[in-house]
C-alpha cells in the first residue's frame, strides 16, 4: 500500500529528483523517504504539499536539483525501482522522520533550523522535526 497517492509520472518523477540529488543505492532510498515525508506531512514549510509533484517543484523552499539539466533526463529502471520501495512505505536511517538534508563543510550540527540532527549518510547531514511539530511523518 502507498504511502503517498502517486501514478506512474509520479514514480518516474521521484525516481529522476532522487538520483539527481543523491548518489548510490542508499542514498537515493534516503533522499525519497525525505520526499515522501515532504509529500505526507501537512506541517511546518510543507502544509500545503500533498503531492509528489508538489514536493518536487516546490518553490522556495524545494529541491536544487530541479534547476539542473541531468534533472531531465529520462529515469532508468533502477532508479524507478528505488522510488516505489519508498512510495511503499519502506524507510531507511537517518531519514526515517527526515525533512530535511544538507551537505555542510564540516561536522552536522546538531540542530538546522530548529530541527533535531538525526545522522549523517556520506558527506548529507538529516534532520527531523519533533513528532509533536509534524506527526505525519512518524
Amino acid at each position: 500500500m502507498a504511502v503517498v497517492a502517486h501514478n506512474e509520472e509520479d514514480v518516474k518523477l521521484l525516481a529522476r529528483l532522487i538520483r539527481a540529488e543523491s548518489e548510490g543505492k542508499q542514498g537515493m532510498l534516503l533522499v525519497g523517504n525525505v520526499g515522501v515525508n515532504r509529500a505526507k506531512a501537512p506541517c511546518l514549510d510543507f502544509r500545503n504539499i500533498r503531492t509528489i509533484r508538489q514536493m518536487v517543484f516546490q518553490n522556495p523552499g524545494g529541491f536544487e536539483a530541479t534547476q539542473k539539466g541531468y534533472f531531465y533526463q529520462r529515469a532508468r529502471q533502477s532508479e524507478i525501482t528505488l522510488a516505489r520501495r519508498v512510495l511503499r512505505g519502506e524507510r531507511f536511517n537517518p531519514a526515517e522522520n527526515s525533512l530535511w538534508f544538507f551537505k555542510p563543510s564540516g561536522e552536522c550540527p546538531a540542530q538546522w533550523y530548529n530541527q533535531n540532527n538525526t545522522g549523517r549518510f556520506k558527506s548529507h547531514c538529516f534532520f527531523a522535526p519533533t513528532q509533536a511539530d509534524c506527526p505525519g511523518v512518524y
